[in-house]
């Protein structure tokens, strides 16, 4: 039998119409507190595994490392006797730079020593820490956790590439410490 032509136009009619009739879902309200503290309990389990890796690092390349009370941590294996590293102080070194993984980012020994302003925001708060523990002639090693170091962000230019939350390995060198004078 043959369904009459105006029975499968009606059919498919209410077909269509019944797919566009949902009804409409509430809008799902977030609370800003329970928000931010779901946020913040991310961030302490992404440090917290974070701090792991730091360990295990250092661990495997047995390094005797001492730990300052933001996280960052250090070890001076060649001591210079010259002039200690001050807030407003010119600092030149060389460095390596490398990720926790290995890659080496950049070398100084291959573009020149760095010049560095200490105080004034010009380096990571993890570079700048680390330095003020040094004296001119150090050699040293730095563990930079990735929240002293370029954080959520990363860094993306032509120099350089670090992935975001990335920790960071620093190999340093002073080779001079000087005044910063302003005429």
């Amino acid at each position: 039998m043959k369904m009459p032509v105006y029975l499968l136009l009606v059919s498919v009619m209410m077909f269509l119409l019944s797919c566009g009739n949902k009804p409409k879902e509430a809008p799902v309200e977030i609370d800003p507190v329970q928000y931010k503290k779901n946020l913040e309990n991310a961030n302490d389990m992404y440090s917290q595994n974070e701090e792991v890796q730091i360990d295990d690092f250092i661990a495997r390349n047995q390094w005797n490392m001492a730990k300052t009370g933001t996280g960052l941590r250090y070890m001076i294996y060649v001591p210079g006797k010259g002039r200690r590293v001050e807030d407003s102080t010119v600092v030149r070194f060389h460095y390596s730079l490398s990720l926790i993984n290995g890659a080496v980012v950049e070398d100084s020994r291959k573009q020149g020593p760095k010049e560095i302003l200490l105080g004034h925001g010009d380096e990571s708060s993890g570079v700048e820490e680390g330095m003020l523990l040094l004296r001119e002639g150090d050699k040293a090693k730095f563990v930079i956790p990735s929240y002293l170091a370029y954080g959520w962000l990363g860094v993306m230019d032509e120099s350089k590439t670090i992935p975001s939350r990335a920790v960071l390995i620093y190999d340093v060198q002073v080779m001079q410490v000087r005044y910063y004078y302003v005429n």
